[in-house]
């Protein structure tokens, strides 16, 4: 059975205004002097952000209560000195980043200007066990045009410098504007792979390897495909129900690859479309299929994505599980629905926060 890790990227926020508040050198001090979490937390680009890797899983429960596990640790860090974290992808109040200044991230600051100091964002990047680069390549051409349904499920960025952005994702825009990120072309072999990897890197745009952002990838670091296309979820389940959908579309590609399956040949033109409709509307409205890229009911492409995945999950066990919780996440709606009722509720922007940073524990 493949194993799935999480890394997820939290807010630190103060808990009295819900303003982002940069800590994280503090946050990853206390954690140091801690013991127990040293390895759990790493820095990230800004010093309003702090992000943490589960161990491997190959159970899916066990993974979701790591993560609450790792969410509730954060918290407690975070607490010992005056903050809290949230897991929103965007903050709703206004921000002015605050960049940690180390070489890499100087240089990204000075490579990319403004897009740097606006990427203020968090996301959840998922980590699925490959046997090799072949069956990770074969992978990659085959998940394509599922991500964007992904990338509804977990939306959770609705809000942006104070105001509402009118998309479900706004993360998932901003984003963008990294050069080497979005959907890719098809590989075919590894060899076209890294060729095309080592070809980014040779032009100078962007350092290393490390800053291919693409929406999945191989990662450079661990024997996985690394999906990144998410949001960070505001609650552990939907986190979980996004690490168990992306193991199933990873296993269900790779039964697809070694029956000699050829992938569909959308083009990036239209995975580009897809994921912008996916980040608009998140799981209200419409996404683009993505066997025909034809509009239909968000819902009725989820529903599409469970039987793609299907014979994948009842092979894990997992099937029923992902079946209710889609059918709650469907019912109550994504960290965007839940944020805009909140929004409407209270008229205030700081009492969004608040109950975001008592939703993300639970």
């Amino acid at each position: 059975m493949r194993t799935v890790g999480v890394e997820e990227e939290l807010l630190l926020v103060d808990p009295e205004t819900g303003e982002p508040k940069a800590l994280s050198a503090a946050v990853l001090a206390r954690a140091e002097a801690d013991g127990a979490g040293q390895e759990m937390f790493e820095k990230e680009l800004y010093g309003q952000m702090l992000e943490f890797a589960t161990h491997p899983q190959t159970d899916m429960a066990r993974l979701g209560e790591e993560i609450v596990r790792c969410r509730k640790e954060a918290a407690r860090h975070a607490g010992e000195i005056g903050c809290a974290v949230a897991a929103l992808a965007s903050s709703p109040l206004p921000v002015s980043p605050s960049i940690v200044m180390n070489d890499r991230y100087r240089w990204m600051a000075e490579q990319y200007g403004i897009a740097t100091r606006e990427q203020l964002v968090c996301g959840c990047h998922v980590h699925v066990a490959v046997e090799s680069d072949a069956e990770g390549v074969a992978v990659l051409d085959r998940i394509r045009p599922w991500l964007p349904a992904l990338l509804a499920i977990s939306a959770n960025s609705p809000f942006w410098q104070g105001t509402d952005s009118c998309y479900a994702s706004y993360r998932s825009r901003v984003w963008g504007r990294w050069p080497s990120a979005g959907p890719t072309e098809l590989f075919g072999s590894p060899e076209r792979y890294h060729r095309r990897v080592a070809d980014m890197v040779s032009t100078g745009v962007i350092l290393d390897a490390g800053m291919v952002y693409f929406d999945a990838r191989l990662s450079e670091r661990y024997p996985t495909v690394e999906i990144r296309v998410s949001d960070v979820c505001l609650q552990a389940d939907t986190a979980q129900l996004i690490a168990t959908l992306a193991r199933g579309l990873v296993e269900t590609a790779a039964r697809e690859w070694r029956a000699g399956r050829e992938p569909v040949d959308h083009g990036v033109s239209l995975l580009r479309l897809a994921a912008w409709q996916a980040g608009r509307g998140g799981l209200e409205g419409e996404l683009l299929h993505p066997a025909t890229m034809l509009p239909r009911p968000a819902e009725s492409v989820v529903r599409d994505l469970l039987g793609h995945v299907g014979e994948a999950l009842a092979d894990t066990g997992d099937h029923e599980r992902v079946r209710e919780a889609a059918t709650g996440l469907l019912r109550r709606g994504n960290g965007a629905r839940v944020q805009r009722d909140l929004m409407e509720r209270t008229g205030s922007l700081r009492d969004v926060v608040t109950e975001c940073v008592r939703l993300t524990q639970r």
